[in-house]
């Protein structure tokens, strides 16, 4: 079934334009996509939640329900799995998140027996180092089936980790290649469910991401949708609360409390923005569970609403951008987004 379905995006990218001519101001513009992975090798993945792409032009894949990583060569003829399923060092097992740095190393978050773990490899799946980060993974924010806090979160700056990590009193900590922590970054928000730390925590769980132009976002993953902007030393510059009529209905419908589960665990929250990612020029996007993308410049102003159409619309689990490419999961799907 999947093959047929690319094989649909291929017919559909023939066809396509690039993108919409001329958009009103407050429209939705769509983005039809340009490229897609090839028939031949995006059949064989089975949930690919994470697809970045090298400065040689060789593709990074990571199959999250296969355990796997594949690298695709810069001709996209063929697909090689460099990461295999395992425990031990240099696999992975149950993995939530890739990030590939500037320098074509490419970062995985795993957890194997619910320790939170961050490996680095060379575009051959080379281990190049990796460390735990003492911390036992909380299902607090979920979102088909990917724990997004904690190591979830990561982002890779090429030399440091970003994770957010609430329990240890701020929004997000900066970790070298070893897991020591360099420093902590930004004040939790006020969320009025201070009496219950973990459902406090949770609604502070976000993505940090560097800005390539300097200074760091963060972005709230669950509750009332917001993001931060802080500069390179991490005083915070501003914060802006993420609205518009896509997401009307769904920040009506967020609870007042969240109750704890049956078992007497802590609830565990659906969140509101499902990816993120920062283009060349500072601009901050934020895909949204309903489907829309919103885009910020680097004043924090909302400057364009977007929608990912490939063989069907797309809502995306993941972006990368690579030039004047932005790569887009589910479906391995390239668009053109300047």
């Amino acid at each position: 079934m999947r093959v047929v379905v690319v094989s649909f995006a291929a017919l559909a990218l023939a066809v396509a334009p690039a993108r919409t001519a001329a958009v009103a101001p407050g429209a939705v513009e769509v983005l039809h996509a340009v490229a897609a992975l090839p028939a031949h090798i995006a059949g064989r993945f089975e949930d690919p939640i994470g697809f970045v792409r090298a400065r040689t032009g060789e593709s990074v894949v990571l199959d999250r329900r296969a355990h796997a990583v594949y690298t695709i060569d810069a001709t996209q003829t063929a697909a090689r799995r460099v990461l295999q399923v395992g425990f031990e060092q240099g696999r992975i097992v149950g993995p939530g998140v890739l990030a590939m740095s500037r320098d074509d190393i490419f970062a995985v978050a795993d957890a194997p027996n619910g320790l939170e773990r961050i490996q680095y490899f060379d575009l051959d799946g080379l281990l190049l180092g990796g460390f735990y980060t003492q911390a036992r993974i909380a299902r607090h924010v979920m979102a088909d089936g990917r724990v997004l806090n904690g190591v979830g979160s990561m982002s890779f700056t090429g030399r440091t980790f970003l994770v957010s990590r609430p329990d240890a009193g701020a929004l997000f900590s900066e970790l070298d290649n070893r897991g020591v922590a360099l420093r902590q970054i930004g004040t939790l928000r006020p969320t009025s469910q201070e009496s219950d730390r973990d459902v406090h925590l949770a609604l502070n769980a976000g993505w940090p991401i560097a800005d390539p132009a300097g200074g760091y976002y963060f972005v709230f993953a669950a509750g009332v949708p917001m993001f931060r902007k802080y500069d390179a030393a991490g005083t915070l510059l501003f914060e802006r609360h993420i609205e518009g009529p896509e997401l009307d209905v769904e920040i009506q419908r967020l609870p007042a409390s969240w109750p704890r589960r049956p078992d007497g665990g802590a609830p565990v929250m659906e969140p509101l923005v499902r990816a993120t990612a920062v283009d060349a020029g500072g601009g901050l996007w934020i895909s949204l569970a309903p489907g829309a993308t919103y885009v910020y410049d680097r004043h924090g102003e909302k400057t364009r609403t977007v929608q990912f159409k490939g063989a069907t619309v797309v809502a995306p689990l993941s972006l990368f951008f690579a030039g004047d490419r932005l790569l887009v999961t589910p479906g391995c799907y390239e668009f053109a987004w300047r």
